[in-house]
């Protein structure tokens, strides 16, 4: 059970702000530092922010920066502003000495233990949304821990059958029909099944974290020129346009199948609040082009509220102290922005 206090606060008795869980990520990337820089700028949120991770190493990182910040543990600490320079911090104790730029698979479980520390406060009520500092897939992997990213981890750990991953960032949100995927496995996991639903959860959550009404959604075609005609390929014929026939008749907005190559254009985006590209690079190529350093990650069709930084872990960084914090306090606004959306809607 969330102490008493936070529950005080939430109801609005106490503090109307919510309160933000943050994770460190990868301790030997840039993860803690960019959650080191929020103590001079928690002030320009409207909402409590707490990190997670471990105390030592967050101090250890303070001083190779010559950061000079005050930790207060939570809980414990208020749930009202803390001061300029004073970051709240739920220790989780890493599993090894950690050194910037060098991975040691011996932390991956640390890595874990962060996020589900605070998917544990969203679901109680202890947080109202997680924000997510990078992780590096591989040496969680080089750990003998499967691990695809934080979607998909988060997807099972609160048995949802199926999430959407959307990134938004420079005037853009670009929505996956697939994530992390090799390119020869996308065409068989783009189904007519798989595909509507995908957009019924995007359509949905448009409406309800985003406050659009009647979302416009622009959605690709999977092969080039959207495969003109069946001349290069029929997934656009046989998948994809009769899912988008379908839900057309439940009155939502598609438009598609687009051709790939022409949809990032001015013309066709001012069409659309949100773009569904079929696979990875597909979408992100463009967004990332379009606002990398300010761009998030937010997961749609979870029971909670999680956003992201969009980029990696960024090694070669790591202890420099020329990590732009940028993208962290880009999803830190969208996360108090949903959360006090969502208890608007509640209440």
């Amino acid at each position: 059970m969330a102490p008493v206090s936070v529950k005080l606060f939430w109801l609005g008795l106490m503090n109307p702000l919510p309160i933000i869980a943050v994770t460190s990520g990868e301790p030997a990337g840039i993860g803690p530092e960019l959650c080191l820089r929020l103590a001079g700028e928690a002030s320009r949120f409207s909402a409590g922010i707490v990190v997670l991770g471990d105390e030592d190493l967050l101090a250890a990182r303070a001083h190779l920066l010559g950061i000079s910040v005050e930790l207060r543990d939570w809980p414990g600490a208020s749930t009202g502003p803390v001061p300029r320079g004073a970051l709240r911090v739920l220790h989780v104790p890493a599993d090894a000495e950690s050194v910037p730029g060098r991975l040691d698979p011996a932390n991956s479980p640390y890595v874990l233990r962060l996020l589900d520390r605070a998917l544990a406060g969203c679901q109680s009520g202890e947080f109202a949304a997680m924000v997510t500092a990078p992780v590096h897939k591989g040496v969680i992997n080089d750990a003998g821990i499967p691990f695809t990213g934080h979607t998909e981890y988060l997807a099972g750990k609160t048995n949802t059958p199926r999430v959407v991953m959307m990134l938004a960032g420079g005037d853009l949100r670009v929505a996956l029909a697939t994530t992390h995927l090799p390119l020869k496995d996308v065409p068989a996991a783009i189904t007519r099944a798989s595909l509507e639903q995908t957009l019924r959860i995007l359509h949905a959550e448009l409406r309800r974290k985003y406050g659009l009404e009647a979302p416009r959604i622009l959605v690709a075609g999977l092969n080039p020129h959207a495969g003109e005609s069946g001349y290069l390929g029929d997934e656009e014929i046989t998948v994809i346009a009769p899912v988008l026939e379908k839900l057309r008749a439940e009155d939502m907005r598609l438009v598609g199948p687009l051709p790939a190559d022409t949809m990032f254009t001015p013309p066709v985006l001012a069409r659309g609040d949100c773009v569904l590209a079929m696979y990875h690079d597909q979408g992100l190529t463009a967004l990332k082009y379009a606002s990398f350093g300010q761009g998030i990650n937010v997961t749609l069709g979870l029971p909670i509220i999680r956003t992201s930084v969009d980029h990696g872990t960024a090694l070669e960084l790591a202890g420099t102290g020329r990590a732009d914090p940028g993208s962290l306090f880009a999803a830190l606004a969208q996360a108090v922005e949903m959360a006090d959306r969502a208890e608007r809607f509640t209440t």
